[in-house]
C-alpha cells in the first residue's frame, strides 16, 4: 500500500508542474460553459412546455459539467498507451507491483489534480456571475455533502473505466477504438451533452442503472436537490457496484493480456 501511495503523491507532484496548461484549461472550460449556458437560456426563453429542471437548475448543471470535465474518463493513460506502442511497456511489466493498481493510482492522480486546478477556479468564478448565468450553491448542506461523496465515487468509477481503456491497448496496440467508443457513450449517457432528466420518461430507469450516470448525473442531482441526500446509500451502492465490475473486468483483461506478450519495437 505504501508503494501505491508514493506513486499517487509523485504523480500529484508531476501534475502540479503544468500550471500553464491548467490556466488554459480554465479559460477553455469557462468559455464553453458560458456558451452552453446561453444555449439553455435561449431554449427556456422560447419553450412553452414544462421542463424537468428549472432554468436555474439547468444552468447550475451545465457549470457542474465544466467543473468536473477534467476528471471524466474520456481517454486512457496516454503515456502508458504510448509505451505499449513503442515497446517500452516491458519496463512496466518488470515492476514488483500489481500492474493494474499501479496504473490505477497513476490515473487517480492524473484525474484528480487537473480537476482541482481547473474545476475549483471555474466553480468560484461561475458562482459570482450575474443572475441567470451563475452557478447556484448546493440545495442544502446535506445536498452538498452527498454531492461530494458521490463525486468521489464518480472519480473512482472514472478511473476504473479509463484503466480499462488503457489496458485495451495491450490487445489492439493503438487503442484508438476504445478511446472513441467509450467517450461517445459517456458523453451521451452521463448527462454531459444533455442532462438525463430531459430524456424520455420511459428511458429514465435504464439510464440510472447504466454506469455512466454515476459519473455526472447522480452527483449533480444531489447538488441540485432533485434527489434527496438520504438516497446517497442507494446511489452510492450503485456506483460502488459498477466500480467493482469495471475493476474486475480490468484485472481480468490485464491478466489475460500479460500471459503472453509480444513487445513492439527493439
Amino acid at each position: 500500500m505504501k508503494a501505491y501511495l508514493s506513486i499517487t503523491r509523485l504523480k500529484f507532484a508531476v501534475q502540479l508542474q503544468y500550471r500553464a496548461a491548467a490556466a488554459a484549461a480554465f479559460f477553455t472550460n469557462f468559455f464553453f460553459g458560458f456558451v452552453r449556458v446561453m444555449v439553455f437560456q435561449a431554449f427556456y426563453a422560447f419553450s412553452s412546455l414544462d421542463q424537468p429542471l428549472t432554468m436555474e437548475q439547468a444552468v447550475t448543471y451545465t457549470w457542474l459539467i465544466q467543473v468536473t470535465f477534467r476528471m471524466q474518463p474520456y481517454w486512457g493513460d496516454t503515456e502508458i498507451m504510448q509505451m505499449i506502442r513503442s515497446g517500452n511497456v516491458a519496463y512496466e511489466l518488470s515492476r514488483p507491483l500489481n500492474l493494474y493498481f499501479f496504473w490505477y493510482c497513476r490515473l487517480f492522480s492524473s484525474r484528480l489534480m487537473p480537476a482541482l486546478l481547473t474545476g475549483i477556479p471555474v466553480y468560484i468564478t461561475a458562482r459570482f456571475l450575474p443572475g441567470g448565468y451563475a452557478l447556484s450553491p448546493p440545495d442544502s448542506a446535506a445536498a452538498g455533502a452527498a454531492w461530494l461523496v458521490s463525486l468521489f465515487l464518480a472519480l473512482l468509477l472514472g478511473c476504473a473505466i479509463s484503466n480499462l481503456i488503457t489496458i485495451s491497448a495491450l490487445w489492439t496496440i493503438a487503442g484508438d477504438g476504445m478511446q472513441r467508443i467509450f467517450p461517445a457513450a459517456i458523453m451521451v449517457f452521463s448527462g454531459a451533452l444533455v442532462p438525463l432528466a430531459f430524456f424520455p420518461d420511459w428511458s429514465q430507469g435504464l439510464l440510472k442503472l447504466l454506469p455512466f450516470s454515476g459519473l455526472m448525473d447522480i452527483p449533480f442531482r444531489f447538488y441540485l436537490g432533485t434527489v434527496p441526500a438520504s438516497d446517497i446509500l442507494t446511489s452510492g451502492l450503485l456506483q460502488l457496484t459498477w466500480i467493482f465490475i469495471f475493476i474486475l473486468a480490468g484485472v481480468w483483461t490485464m491478466n489475460q493480456g500479460t500471459k503472453r506478450v509480444v513487445v513492439q519495437g527493439g
